[in-house]
């Protein structure tokens, strides 16, 4: 089952995918969250079939953005089913995007072990240094994205796309909950690693012709 849950999760991908392109509430913020979802995984798979492959434990990880955005976009993130997590915390919105935004920083999990595995870095805090660091330049880089396809796409889509729900202070927020999502991975990568590094990544067989 080790090398079988990397294409266990794409497939259970491709079954969401498919079930929720019907009748979403928007069409629109369907297209491009799924176009988000899309420059994740296409990526992935790239790297997968070019042997560059990460631990089960770091595809687990990077799953759990990728499926709950998928949701997102169906449903558009203001209005997922999360009403008893709403009532739950007593809060004033829906904070399904604020958990999406936390798993956003699961990735720092594959950052650190891909540095580390290629011997890119041998010092532990300097790995998590940088992936905490790349999770924070990433998340900003998002949101300025986001803002510029609100202004310029349909008022409507570009709202439900912003799903900022009249916070003025969203942006900040979001890459906050990235942040600490990548302070958890990080760590809990360096506590699965401590005192040691992991295995190499192996170099590549070059086939003569």
């Amino acid at each position: 089952m080790k090398n079988r849950l990397p294409l266990l999760l794409f497939a259970l991908y491709l079954v969401e995918f498919a079930v929720l392109a019907v009748n979403p509430v928007s069409r629109g913020t369907w297209i491009s969250e799924n176009v988000t979802v899309l420059c994740i995984v296409v990526p992935l798979v790239w790297m997968y079939l070019k042997g560059i492959r990460f631990s089960n434990a770091a595809y687990l990880l990077m799953s759990v953005l990728i499926f709950l955005h998928t949701i997102g976009g169906h449903f558009t993130f203001s209005l997922v089913p999360f009403g008893w997590v709403t009532d739950l915390i007593g809060a004033e919105r829906n904070h399904f995007d604020r958990i999406a935004h936390f798993s956003v920083g699961f990735y720092a999990w594959a950052l650190m072990e891909f540095v580390e595995t290629r011997r890119l870095s041998t010092h532990r805090a300097f790995s998590f240094v940088f992936a905490v660091a790349m999770i924070f330049a990433v998340a900003s880089l998002f949101e300025i994205v986001e803002w510029l396809y609100a202004v310029s796409a349909d008022p409507v889509a570009g709202a439900e796309f912003l799903g900022s729900q009249g916070d003025i202070w969203d942006a900040q927020k979001d890459m906050l909950a990235d942040g600490l999502g990548a302070l958890l991975a990080a760590s809990a990568y360096a506590l699965a690693h401590r005192g040691r590094f992991p295995a190499p990544f192996p170099a590549p067989v070059l086939r003569s012709t």
